[in-house]
């Protein structure tokens, strides 16, 4: 990282930024779920449908954002998807209804679904090859930083400005767009594709490589429940089974947040050593040891303790994966395919929050219960696949078409 030139920085930062911001703004909505049942005279599982339909329209908005990524650059697309998410996150401080609450959270979902795919990409055409698996760590760690920093801001703020307030505060990504006009330059690998006049059409990649779709898609899905099952409903389960302060459900939220961004880091440099399936597999195995502690311990310090090991493991796991997808999928795709198989593996998963919502209230409330019956299963069904994926380590990117991913050997 310290080689990169100035140029390379200044793409790492806006990029891992874009994506943080992003989730910052997912992930306010986590910590008021209650708070908003009780303002709209409803249960949590109903509030929780609004993470549902966010998830949901995600591949919608990676399918829109990509192609106009692949068609118009990465950089322009980039600042009308900041502007967009920033601006439904507004109007939803402003939600008369629940109904206009997930109307807006539907429309921020499609918003939102663009970001990962778009960044990333951009991300990873733009600093050098060595640095990919590193990049990668980094990129994703934007994620867990996003939910650090609303840990955060909910503490902080939210007894003194209320769920509202913490979604007005939510809307200043848009103070990115600046930084992004004056400082990012373009993908060199979308130039030099624009060049060569290179054909962008979807459909035709999709029939080519269409068992490599499925492949991610699956993949996505499992990875999708292994990060939303271990995260959305756990400052819920900290509030309602352990009945902690917003306080220290802030603290536990930022002790674990900063281990999945460590995770993310180590795991997408040791990815660079070991290889990117074997990344993966490790550190998906390493959660199932966790799981008792992380989901059934009592007492704040020992809770803490356990989340703070699941969600290194995790998002180290998670660390590799934009790497991983941008290597397995064709050069003139990069915007779009990996973003989208992404988001259409989140709506599979987009029924998580109700799902385990729904188990825990059957069980008396035990979220603990319904979170780890997700996390370990997904958690194996993701070894397996990873397993049986094709490794991409040392594949060439950067200024030149990649090597054609042939299905999965």
């Amino acid at each position: 990282m310290f080689n990169w030139t100035s140029v390379q920085r200044n793409v790492a930062t806006a990029c891992f930024a874009c994506w943080m911001l992003d989730a910052f703004d997912f992930f306010i909505l986590v910590f008021v779920l209650s708070d908003l049942a009780s303002w709209f005279h409803t249960d949590i599982a109903s509030v929780s449908i609004s993470i549902m339909l966010t998830l949901a329209v995600r591949p919608l908005g990676a399918l829109l954002f990509g192609r106009l990524a692949e068609k118009f650059g990465r950089r322009p697309i980039l600042m009308v998807n900041v502007f967009m998410f920033s601006l439904f996150e507004l109007l939803s401080a402003w939600s008369p209804t629940l109904a206009a609450f997930i109307t807006f959270r539907l429309l921020y979902g499609v918003a939102m679904g663009g970001i990962w795919g778009v960044a990333s990409s951009l991300a990873m055409e733009t600093i050098p090859d060595r640095s990919r698996g590193l990049m990668s760590g980094i990129f994703q760690a934007g994620y867990p930083a996003g939910y650090l920093l609303a840990a955060i801001v909910f503490g902080l703020f939210v007894t003194s400005v209320g769920w509202r307030g913490l979604f007005l505060i939510g809307a200043l990504p848009i103070l990115l767009l600046p930084y992004i006009y004056f400082k990012v330059p373009e993908s060199p690998v979308w130039l030099a594709a624009r060049q060569r006049k290179e054909s962008v059409a979807l459909l035709p990649i999709i029939r080519t490589h269409w068992r490599l779709c499925i492949y991610m898609v699956i993949l996505m899905a499992c990875f999708n429940f292994f990060s939303h099952g271990t995260q959305d409903l756990y400052p819920t389960f900290l509030k309602v089974q352990h009945g902690f302060a917003p306080h220290t459900v802030s603290i536990i939220a930022i002790c674990y947040n900063i281990a999945a961004m460590l995770g993310g880091i180590v795991f997408g440099t040791f990815s660079e050593k070991i290889g990117r399936k074997k990344a993966m597999i490790i550190a998906s195995l390493l959660t199932l040891p966790v799981l008792p502690l992380w989901a059934f311990s009592t007492g704040s310090v020992m809770i803490g303790v356990g989340a703070f090991l699941m969600q290194f493991m995790v998002q180290g796991a998670w660390g590799v994966v934009p790497t991983y997808l941008t290597e397995l999928v064709p050069a003139n795709s990069r915007a779009v395919l990996p973003g989208f198989v992404y988001q259409l593996g989140n709506l599979i998963a987009s029924v998580n929050a109700t799902l385990q919502a729904r188990i825990a209230e059957a069980h008396g409330n035990n979220y603990g219960l319904a979170m780890a019956l997700v996390a370990g299963t997904v958690a194996i069904l993701i070894c397996v696949l990873v397993s049986f994926g094709r490794e991409t380590q040392g594949i060439k990117i950067s200024g030149a078409v990649s090597a054609s991913p042939e299905g999965n050997k």
